[in-house]
């Protein structure tokens, strides 16, 4: 049992972070360079790895070689967010110097989602047994479906939830700055940056239905679940500007995403039989997203950098 001072030391440490995040480094809406990426994105990853090599000198080997693999998944399931958020932002034309904000508050709401659905999972398998093979199933479908190249359909103007909001608030065509709500002849509309927002945390939570379900195969314990998920995806905005650009280049990338969502899944199947180690889980993983990432870069300088970029997948 982790004992509840973890827990709230967590919390106030990703408080703190996302709070120097919205003060400090981007108080004002400014457009954030490669530069800017690539040492946010290194910052982020290395206070994820830092707190796996936490966990291994607080809990031992397996607890901490159990969060370094699930840290993985979801770092690398949320590749796939970020050809996601780009065609939301082209859709609804927001400028590179706005994108930060939509983002800062997308991934807020993400943390809240990946939250209530690792509560949800953690009732459920305590309590029903046989949800570990549905679990598993659904991952397996999933990873096959993202293998034929099934792609979640990115449609914000077919999005049931902006649609119910337009019924209350009116959107404008027009942007106000960072403002996601302005006051207009008497009464508020909303702006193309809430729109936006509306449309990225509602893909956040398709995301976090395969995620979540993934990260369970690697382990039970829900406080190692919610640290890789939040340690994962608070580097999520950084890796956004950094990588959106070079999407095309990862060709292969998808199809090492759904190899390892079918190996989970069926590793979720073997349950009764055994448990595979965890750091053959890991070496499994850091092999196959390894492998598709070499050879996506293989064929990108072989095609000269040309590529299509990979669908959306959903997760």
């Amino acid at each position: 049992m982790v004992p509840w001072w973890a827990w709230a030391a967590v919390v106030a440490f990703t408080l703190v972070l996302l709070a120097l995040d919205l003060f400090v480094l981007h108080r004002e809406a400014h457009e954030v360079s490669l530069r800017e990426a690539g040492w946010l994105s290194a910052f982020y990853a290395s206070i994820g790895l830092a707190f796996g090599g936490l966990i291994w000198l607080w809990r031992g080997p397996e607890a901490g070689g159990e969060y370094l693999a699930g840290y993985l998944i979801e770092k690398s399931l949320s590749v796939d967010n970020i050809f996601v958020f780009a065609l939301i932002f082209s859709y609804f034309a927001i400028p590179a110097k706005y994108q930060h904000r939509v983002l800062f508050w997308g991934i807020i709401g993400a943390i809240a989602f990946r939250a209530l659905f690792i509560a949800l999972g953690a009732v459920l398998l305590n309590n029903f047994d046989w949800i570990v093979y549905v679990f598993g199933a659904f991952l397996v479908y999933t990873g096959i479906k993202m293998a034929r190249g099934h792609s979640v359909e990115v449609h914000p103007d077919r999005n049931p939830v902006i649609r119910l909001m337009r019924r209350f608030i009116p959107v404008s065509k027009e942007l106000h700055g960072q403002r996601f709500l302005v006051r207009e002849g008497g009464r508020w509309i909303a702006t193309p940056l809430l729109a936006a927002l509306v449309a990225v945390e509602t893909m956040d939570i398709v995301f976090a239905i395969d995620s979540v379900p993934a990260i369970f195969a690697i382990t039970d314990d829900v406080f190692i679940v919610f640290t890789a998920n939040v340690f994962a995806i608070l580097g999520l905005r950084a890796m956004y500007f950094l990588l959106a650009g070079t999407i095309p280049r990862f060709a292969y990338l998808q199809t090492g995403l759904a190899l390892v969502l079918v190996f989970v899944g069926a590793k979720m199947f073997l349950t009764d039989v055994g448990k595979l180690p965890v750091w053959i889980s890991l070496g499994v993983i850091t092999t196959i997203i390894g492998t598709a990432i070499v050879a996506s870069l293989w064929k990108a300088r072989r095609d000269g950098g040309a590529g299509t970029p990979p669908a959306p997948a959903a997760g």
